[in-house]
């Protein structure tokens, strides 16, 4: 495959993980719409958001072993038109039991989204493309948010609820079309054909969260999922009003402008983990710093820039740990695993610290797991040594 075919396929499948965020970003964003809609609904409403979660909190490294075994193309476009399809069902806004098991068939569609979609990146990515390649994917979550943020919800101003769900499914109908035809032209992979006996499952997990290298990236994504969405929903509150809205969307871009600047040029001099380990260090200063000053615009927004070194470098340290691509594959199922599992707990016990404790709880809350990350990264890497 050349170089520029290579490029557009890496896009492409880029564009198919937009539409894997947007399937959290979709409820997130909406939330107060969705409240107004299912007026009954209550606390239950919350399960809307976090049924995605728990699913890839189970399924996580499952997805990875059923990827490696029944292969990358076949499930990849089977979940896009499976999202596709979940969504065109949603837009006609059913019952609310209804929707939330919708929004369950919808997390298999993300899992296997997740987990197809960068394992194929880190495949046909050229050698010295790989590390910017798989920063670019490392972006999906913040840049998914802020299209719908900037696009989606003007239009349901307009259109109304329905219409986000219609526009969600074609952009997944489009991704599929074109993956149909560029993917063939792949090499399918060969090698092991991992067993989905429930033992071999159990045995997967061991093995792979015992390994340093297929665990580290996962785990250390934990500490970071811990706090992305939880402060991007709570650290606004404790700035002035006039400042919310900007700081709201300036913190998501901010971490992807320093993924794709910093974090892409400081790959060329240093392995990927350096950089997870300097994002989580400027990080947890960044904390200190909200603690001495107070929350401010700009102390906020270069919080998010530092952890925007952890989020695209946590996705280039995978091909750089695992050269195969079973061990990608389960790598990131892992990564969804321990993102799921820290998303769904994140910002409850965010909200229950800072309950108790202010804003002190926020920055002990923040400051504890990128501590945490710093030195869990600095374990694993003495172990591979």
């Amino acid at each position: 495959m050349t170089r520029n075919k290579s490029i557009a396929l890496i896009l492409v499948l880029w564009t198919a993980g937009l539409g894997a965020a947007a399937q959290f970003a979709k409820i997130s964003l909406i939330f107060p719409d969705l409240q107004n809609y299912y007026a009954d609904a209550g606390s239950a409403l919350g399960f809307m958001v976090s049924l995605l979660s728990f699913l890839g909190i189970v399924l996580g490294l499952f997805a990875g072993m059923l990827v490696a075994r029944l292969g990358f193309r076949k499930l990849l476009l089977f979940a896009l038109l499976l999202g596709a399809a979940v969504s065109l069902y949603q837009a006609s806004l059913p019952p609310l039991p209804l929707m939330l098991g919708s929004r369950v068939l919808e997390g298999v569609s993300h899992l296997i989204i997740v987990v197809a979609a960068p394992t194929l990146i880190a495949q046909i990515s050229p050698d010295r493309l790989r590390p910017f390649a798989m920063t670019l994917w490392g972006t999906f979550f913040g840049v998914a948010f802020t299209i719908v943020a900037w696009f989606g919800l003007p239009m349901i101003e307009i259109h109304g609820i329905a219409s986000l769900f219609y526009a969600h499914a074609l952009w997944l109908i489009g991704a599929a079309i074109v993956l149909y035809f560029m993917l063939p032209a792949l090499n399918r992979g060969k090698g092991e054909r991992p067993s989905l006996a429930l033992s071999e499952i159990i045995r997967r997990h061991v093995e792979s969260y015992r390994s340093p290298f297929i665990s580290a990236p996962a785990l250390g994504w934990l500490f970071y999922a811990l706090t992305f969405v939880a402060l991007l929903t709570i650290l606004p509150g404790y700035l002035d009003p006039q400042d919310r809205a900007f700081v709201s969307g300036a913190m998501p871009i901010a971490s992807i402008i320093a993924s794709m600047s910093l974090g892409a040029l400081l790959l060329r001099y240093t392995s990927a983990i350096n950089i997870v380990l300097l994002g989580f260090a400027l990080s947890g200063v960044m904390m200190i710093v909200l603690l001495l000053t107070g929350a401010t615009p700009w102390s906020c927004i270069l919080l998010f820039a530092a952890l925007g070194l952890v989020q695209g470098a946590s996705f280039a340290a995978i091909p750089q740990l695992n050269n195969k691509p079973q061990a990608q594959a389960l790598t990131n199922g892992a990564m969804a695993q321990m993102g799921n599992l820290g998303n769904m707990c994140g910002t409850p016990l965010l909200l229950f610290l800072v309950s108790q404790f202010s804003f002190p709880g926020l920055v002990f809350f923040a400051l504890t797991a990128y501590i945490g990350g710093f030195i869990l990264h600095m374990f694993l890497q003495r172990k591979r040594r």
